[in-house]
């Protein structure tokens, strides 16, 4: 074979692989916002629970970041808070196996069938598992978000804690009134006014704990997993963090089909997807 053939048969492997790789680009485009993803960014990726689209096209979004390099630690809403430790527990005993640490560490009440489908959220744990990055058990559980709806912040936590928190501060009037039309329209309009006082205010301890643990990671990136109420700029996590953390932060809804502006304008992005079948909660009220 002539040093000619050589070298155009070069040529050609090449070209081969440059459309190779331009294919695989293809298959899985970037968005410009990606970009944003990367050094000490505090990113909240929300979710329509049982919106498995949803929980793909983040599953993807991860792994391209993760694959160029971005190492964040793995904020989850599932994981509650005193279960951190048996999170640690369960790495360090299987440091690969997500199962394992699911069944170690994940709220007794999805362990038992109820709560959250871990089939949708075990490849987020294999992905934290993978890279080896921190998991973080980010929300308040349901136990003590009832004591707060019953007894108020103090049923859970010591003067010390609720002002590391912000929970000791007044809360802006629209902020509050902004929470409370959530929480009344998440129950069809058909709670008591005390109550949705009450249960406003469990959502705000449970924002200012994932806002907690998010601090902690703050300085490498962290990412939080949680929903889309919960990663609104307006009402959200993001209200309770400071405002040099907050210029770190960067949310992306998730939404089904197209859902009003005024709750798109809630994040800096916005995620459409197709609405999942499921019945009118408020079909009977």
């Amino acid at each position: 074979m002539t040093a000619a053939t050589l070298a155009k048969l070069g040529r050609i492997a090449a070209l081969l692989l440059a459309l190779a790789c331009s294919a695989c680009t293809a298959t899985a485009p970037r968005s410009d916002w990606e970009s944003r993803l990367q050094g000490n960014a505090v990113v909240m990726l929300g979710e329509v629970h049982d919106n498995a689209e949803q929980h793909r096209l983040r599953l993807e979004l991860l792994r391209r970041v993760f694959a160029s390099g971005w190492r964040p630690a793995i904020a989850m809403e599932q994981f509650d808070r005193e279960h951190q430790a048996d999170i640690d527990r369960a790495r360090r005993e299987k440091p690969t196996d997500a199962q394992h640490l699911i069944a170690a560490a994940a709220p007794s009440s999805s362990r038992s069938g109820g709560g959250w489908n871990w089939d949708l959220y075990r490849p987020f744990v294999a992905l934290a598992l993978e890279y080896d990055v921190p998991l973080i058990a980010a929300n308040l559980s349901s136990p003590d978000a009832a004591k707060v709806v019953h007894g108020g912040y103090a049923a859970v936590f010591d003067a010390t804690t609720m002002a590391a928190l912000g929970l000791d501060r007044r809360i802006a009037p629209d902020w509050e009134a902004a929470q409370e039309r959530e929480i009344d329209a998440g129950h069809c309009y058909s709670l008591p006014e005390a109550m949705v006082s009450s249960m406003t205010r469990a959502q705000f301890a449970r924002d200012a704990v994932m806002a907690a643990a998010l601090r902690e990671y703050a300085a490498r990136g962290v990412v939080l997993l949680a929903g889309n109420g919960h990663v609104r700029r307006d009402i959200g996590v993001p209200r309770w963090l400071s405002s040099a953390l907050q210029a770190q932060v960067f949310t992306v809804g998730y939404l089904e089909g197209r859902e009003p502006s005024a709750l798109a304008v809630a994040f800096d992005v916005v995620v459409h997807t197709r609405p999942r079948s499921r019945p009118r909660p408020c079909a009977d009220s």
